[in-house]
């Protein structure tokens, strides 16, 4: 059951992010709305934000999870300390080799990543700007993942994920008062952000720092050589990258298509957000504690005690993924305007960003399906195959963004994040069928299709209720009353959910229940 228990801690843990996160983008979207200025500051956020995807958490949580796992088993603590240290030695040095160029390279760069920008002098000198503010954030935060990734694997959950809810709480500290009490243009505003942005980065690895500290456990760096087992990592590690931040080159891919249309980015950033909650709870949550339970156990040649894991967390995620993927899309239009609507988030940029979450939304069960699949390779160290499939993920995003933009803009986008997302689910899915790794019962198939037929009873009856009580969800409605309003849909729609899932037979809410409060055996500390 500490599978299960890990998944709830790293999960709660989550939630709080964010939550705090939503207040931090519910008062940027009052200071910064959807113009210019919030198109420039999301795209350079996306900048180092892709980086710390692919070279962090793509390579410590797919190549380097399962030689940290195996060398616990085979040598003990003393032998995985010193593969942590050479591995981190070369981490900093490419850290520092990539943050040099690039802030030297910036403008240059900027052409490449925001096209759709450059005919625009001032928004892109401002991009460049808050780039070059905001790109050591990726330093701080790819050591972070990296002391994660080793906490994560010693069973310690608690400060990795923890820590970004101190990145969203130094942002609300610096959002708060330029919401309220000094009146500021757009673009000094988004200037004061990146600068939390980095603030919040250092208190983040702070934190992580401790805690490894805390354990006995800190890596000590030396000059980077090159033995067998670093040439090992990288073989490992190269393609891992690709694969294991699929999601953020398509979302790289989209801001570049973006770029073309005004406020296309910022819609887009607002709408990823709010679909970025139910996948981070559940989806980051699975991948951060499965990749290390299925390494333990494969390393260890427990391969039946392995497929019971990759069941368990299949069907915890997609019992909490697909009520969450109905709701969004029946609600999408009351969320973002509680949310979002006020200040200079106006009522056109509330409907543009809920046509956009729609469309994310009709993907979310896939984004977090490749959290669950893509471990089942990572863990047997192969990182090829995931990445072919990548790759063709992405490719299929380019064609449809580039087929549908021109007509649907924003929109457009959206559903070709969704639609090359699903095409990688079944590649995943197909290929370790085939393997032999992955194999559903006729009982598993009928709880997942129970799942499903659930969820979209509840979706239709949260969007039918939704336009019935349309009334109190329209601009000009005090915002109490909204909210009101919209909580008391989303208690329905949960109450609805868990109850017919209970009474199909499809889970026992019982037996939940119980397995929440039984002690866990592994440590969720920091």
């Amino acid at each position: 059951m500490s599978l299960f228990r890990n998944f709830v801690s790293v999960s709660a843990l989550t939630l709080v992010s964010r939550l705090a996160g939503f207040v931090r983008d519910a008062l940027m979207a009052a200071v910064l709305g959807t113009g210019p200025a919030a198109d420039a500051f999301f795209a350079a956020f996306r900048f180092p934000n892709l980086f710390r995807r692919l070279f962090a958490e793509g390579a410590f949580n797919t190549a380097f999870v399962p030689m940290f796992s195996g060398a616990l088993e085979r040598e003990g603590e003393d032998g995985a300390r010193l593969l942590a240290a050479r591995i981190m030695s070369w981490l900093v040095a490419m850290l520092i080799v990539v943050t040099i160029l690039v802030e030297i390279f910036m403008p240059q760069i900027m052409v490449a990543f925001v096209p759709g920008f450059v005919e625009d002098t001032e928004k892109f000198e401002l991009t460049v700007l808050l780039t070059r503010i905001m790109f050591p954030y990726l330093a701080c935060m790819s050591l972070m993942a990296a002391y994660g990734a080793i906490l994560n694997t010693l069973g310690r959950f608690f400060a990795a994920a923890f820590a970004p809810v101190l990145l969203n709480l130094v942002n609300i500290a610096m959002l708060v008062p330029l919401a309220t009490f000094f009146v500021q243009d757009p673009a000094s505003a988004t200037i004061w952000v990146a600068i939390a942005t980095m603030g919040g980065g250092i208190a983040q690895l702070v934190l992580v720092w401790a805690a490894i500290e805390r354990a006995g456990f800190r890596p000590r760096l030396s000059l980077p050589r090159f033995d067998p087992e670093v040439r090992r990592f990288w073989v490992l590690a190269i393609p891992a990258i690709l694969a294991g931040g699929i999601t953020q080159i398509n979302i790289f891919v989209g801001t570049i298509i973006a770029s073309g249309a005004d406020n296309a980015i910022s819609v887009l950033s607002y709408a990823d957000r709010l679909y970025q909650l139910p996948l981070g709870i559940i989806g980051i949550a699975i991948g951060t504690v499965l990749l290390p339970e299925l390494s333990r156990h494969l390393k260890g040649g427990r391969e039946v005690e392995a497929r019971a894991s990759q069941d368990q967390a299949l069907f915890v995620s997609m019992l909490l993924t697909m009520p969450a993927a109905f709701a969004l899309m029946a609600l999408a239009e009351p969320i973002v305007r509680v949310l979002f609507e006020r200040g200079a988030f106006d009522v056109l940029a509330t409907r543009q960003t809920a046509e956009a979450l729609v469309a994310f939304s009709a993907g979310l069960p896939a984004y977090v399906l490749i959290r669950v699949l893509q471990p089942g390779f990572f863990a047997r160290e192969d990182t090829i195959t995931p990445t072919l499939f990548a790759g063709a993920s992405v490719v299929a995003n380019i064609a449809i963004s580039l087929w549908l933009f021109p007509s649907l803009l924003h929109v457009g986008i959206a559903i070709a994040t969704a639609a090359s997302s699903w095409l990688n689910v079944v590649l995943l899915a197909g290929t370790l069928a085939l393997r032999g790794h992955f194999r559903l019962t006729g009982g598993q198939w009928r709880g997942q299709l129970a799942i499903l037929l659930v969820a979209l009873v509840m979706g239709a009856a949260l969007y039918l209720l939704a336009d019935r009580g349309a009334a109190h969800l329209v601009p000009g409605v005090p915002l109490w009353r909204q909210a009101g309003v919209l909580a008391a849909l989303i208690a329905f729609g949960s109450a609805t959910y868990f109850t017919l899932i209970h009474v199909s037979g499809t889970q026992n809410l019982v037996q939940l229940l119980r397995r929440l409060r039984r002690r866990g055996s592994a440590r969720t500390d920091g």
